[in-house]
């Protein structure tokens, strides 16, 4: 029988975002490139590898199992569900072929077919609960119908969930300060502009997240139909958890609360109330002030003294299993907030239409 849920476009979105995100965490880093030599599928046919653990086939089955499940209701329009699920299965096992090829020529990978097996038996299973639970992402499936009803229409609702994903995805990486966003210093390897002291590390905690809570407060205010509080906190509810979760995997002995320093919670507190204040403001107002915190944010987090105590985090986080990882959320930390800027932008010239189309039709 034909699946009647067409995939939305959220569901080819997300997909291209997991697949484009998989890229990086497999190719990570991108430097010192070399000749591949040899031959470049040759590592199909090899012997499995002496070494390699179990945490590494988990984590590389989880990492394609999202892709699996994505891919299902992103062919569903065309396909019926049984090919669907095969075709899900096959691009996904592509990618990871065509990722290990390319990793021919970085010195810090090794092409291997155990990665490209536990890969394809992630993406199969994620594709089985994509046949089975896929439907919620299509027209008439529960999410589709609970975006209808919040989230305003077409590509600008779609981006506002692709961006609310990665500014969750951000806050995995330990090292930031709690909601801290675009710390760009990796990537060009500057080393902070001021040493370290307590009160100007709280101050950036401090700081850093009052702007990010009023940025991201506006830009979820004005991506929902209706509007709502409680769906707004929700987001910085999950944004916490998400903290925690990573921090008590991570780091043992009460690592789950180590961002809640006196310095995050002042800025939670402060947060709350400065987006309440915003969302009190004229729209005008409102969308530059949001625009303001956004800049403001990013220089605080560029700006910020390196601290010194979470080293040992640091040190697991950027290493062994967690590395690809880590150079993922990071890269995600750093880029959001350039991507949420011109979307706040287009934000503004979209209710400014609708309020210049409400002034004609009158």
């Amino acid at each position: 029988m034909k699946n009647s849920h067409h995939a939305t476009h959220l569901a080819r979105h997300l997909a291209l975002l997991w697949a484009l995100l998989i890229a990086y965490a497999s190719l990570h880093p991108l430097s010192d490139f070399r000749e591949g030599g040899g031959d470049l599928l040759g590592f199909l046919s090899a012997p499995w590898p002496r070494y390699w653990t179990r945490f590494d086939v988990i984590a590389n089955a989880l990492g394609y199992l999202p892709l699996g499940f994505l891919l299902v209701p992103a062919a569903s329009p065309w396909l019926r569900r049984l090919p669907a699920l095969f075709v899900a299965c096959l691009l996904a096992t592509g990618l990871s072929i065509g990722l290990e090829v390319l990793q021919h020529y970085l010195p810090t990978r090794v092409p291997s077919n155990l990665d490209v097996a536990s890969n394809a038996l992630g993406a199969a299973f994620g594709a089985l609960l994509g046949a089975r639970w896929g439907g919620m992402l299509g027209d008439g499936g529960a999410l589709a119908r609970w975006r209808a009803r919040r989230i305003v229409r077409g590509h600008t609702g779609e981006f506002a969930l692709v961006l609310l994903v990665l500014w969750w995805l951000a806050q995995i990486d330990p090292d930031t300060p709690l909601f801290g966003l675009g710390d760009l210093r990796w990537v060009f390897g500057l080393e902070a502009p001021v040493d370290f002291t307590a009160r100007r590390y709280r101050a950036v905690e401090i700081g850093a997240c009052i702007c990010a809570m009023v940025s991201v407060g506006v830009i979820g205010w004005h991506s929902m139909r209706a509007r709502s509080f409680w769906l707004l906190g929700s987001a910085f509810v999950v944004a916490l958890a998400v903290k925690t979760g990573s921090g008590a995997v991570l780091v043992p002995d009460g690592g789950a609360w180590l961002w809640a320093t006196p310095g995050a919670l002042a800025g939670l507190a402060g947060g709350a109330i400065a987006l309440r204040v915003a969302l009190w403001l004229p729209s005008t107002l409102r969308f530059g002030a949001a625009a303001l915190a956004l800049l403001a944010g990013v220089a605080l987090v560029n700006l910020a003294p390196d601290n010194p105590y979470p080293s040992a985090v640091s040190d697991a986080w950027r290493a062994g299993h967690f590395f690809n990882f880590s150079g993922l959320t990071r890269l995600a930390s750093a880029l959001w907030p350039y991507f949420a800027l011109p979307y706040l932008m287009a934000l503004q010239l979209r209710e400014s239409r609708g309020r210049h189309a409400a002034h004609d039709h009158r």
